[in-house]
């Protein structure tokens, strides 16, 4: 018991980012994990991302993207009966720069589509209200027989070699996404479309390729000869060895407001206009549990680990910061740690076949709603990670 003079010592707080043997295991800036794939700490404990080790590369990148957009804009209209090729998901994103492209820039578009299996319902229900209210040609494609043999390949690999490369965690988005991609790049090479649009959000566009031999490349080297033939019935070969102006070249339209991009301004423009129902939680496939298990299971890592930690970092040099480079929109109170540490609790014990049902339910709609989710939304992907063991089983995807 202390005395009226004492002042009592409090109890010290351990440090999240130092390890139990005293070494530094995340970094002191993100909080992004050591073992994060393509992460490195130095002395001080900030990680490369932070250090800006990348940005040689990603510079080299923006120039590029900036510079073919700027191509696009000034292109006059195409011989062809397209301007280009419209990749539309349904998603905010795509849903927004289609309007754009059809009502304020007068282009010729073929809004394409790919029917993947595991669409969200609610992308689905955005599509069908854009073809109401936008004048384009809308295509819809599909191939579920082959890109479920591409995602069961990606989920049954081996355990990845660690600590891995940047955005492993991600392997089966990137792939889902590189396979419609190129089925989007087939369609515009084989009608003679000039450029592919892909909406991808000011921090992906850093992240991604943007010249179509390298896409092709970079899938055969994932896939293997043999599986990547076997997925496009050999049709691919021809885009490595035809001359560059007969191939087609991606746009990515974001690059113009990246200093603007706000997805609650976008999601409420969308909402006055009709074009959109939903929340960019709700219009997530319904791969998105898994997505979540195959970070957690190979990389100890929530899905959107890298987008959190951007935010985590942004705020963090500014502490004013309020401006979004990524489609999900993080609160600033939230813990990140605390977050991952029982999202990946609870997607394990799913995984498994554990625990209770009701309460798993509740404690991610909990998550969901600390992610800034309303309740119907948290709820809606809540239940999603409920049936992740019958999605799984439906493709042949192992849980272990």
């Amino acid at each position: 018991m202390t005395g009226r003079h004492d002042v009592a010592t409090p109890t010290a707080q351990p440090d999240p980012s130092v390890s139990p043997g005293g070494s530094v295991s995340s970094c002191q800036v993100c909080s992004l994990k050591a073992g994060h794939p393509g992460v490195v700490l130095d002395d001080q404990g900030v990680c490369n991302l932070c250090n800006l080790d990348f940005a040689d590369d990603l510079l080299v990148n923006y120039r590029y993207t900036s510079e073919v957009f700027t191509e696009f804009q000034q292109a006059p209209p195409a011989t062809g009966e397209y301007d280009c090729l419209f990749m539309y998901s349904g998603g905010k994103d795509s849903t927004y720069m289609l309007d754009k492209f059809v009502n304020e820039y007068g282009k010729r578009v073929l809004a394409f589509t790919f029917d993947v299996p595991f669409e969200s319902v609610h992308a689905a229900k955005n599509i069908t209200l854009a073809r109401e209210k936008i004048p384009a040609t809308f295509v819809l494609d599909a191939d579920d027989d082959n890109i479920k043999l591409m995602m069961r390949e990606v989920f049954n690999r081996p355990a990845p070699k660690k600590p891995g490369t940047y955005l492993d965690e991600k392997l089966p988005c990137v792939s889902c996404r590189t396979f419609f991609v190129l089925r989007a790049i087939l369609m515009a090479y084989r009608q003679k479309i000039p450029y592919i649009a892909l909406c991808a959000d000011p921090q992906q566009i850093l992240t991604m390729e943007s010249n179509v031999r390298e896409i092709v490349r970079g899938f055969y080297k994932t896939f293997g000869e043999r599986l990547t033939d076997t997925l496009f019935a050999g049709q691919l070969e021809e885009l490595l060895f035809d001359d560059d102006e007969n191939l087609p070249k991606i746009v990515f339209p974001f690059i113009a407001m990246r200093h603007e991009y706000d997805p609650d301004r976008i999601v409420e423009e969308l909402r006055a206009k009709g074009l959109y129902e939903s929340s960019p939680l709700e219009t997530h496939c319904t791969l998105f549990p898994l997505l979540n298990y195959y970070s957690f299971a190979n990389f100890d890592c929530m899905f959107y680990k890298l987008n959190a930690a951007s935010h985590v970092r942004s705020v963090k040099r500014n502490a004013s910061y309020d401006r979004n480079t990524f489609s999900i929109k993080f609160p600033r109170s939230l813990d990140l740690a605390d977050v991952e540490d029982r999202l990946g609790k609870v997607v394990k014990e799913i995984a498994a076949g554990e625990g209770d049902r009701d309460e798993h339910e509740r404690s991610l709609v909990d998550i969901f709603q600390r992610m800034d989710a309303s309740e119907d939304a948290a709820r809606f992907v809540a239940r999603s990670f409920l049936e992740m063991r019958s999605v799984a089983a439906d493709l042949g995807i192992r849980l272990s």
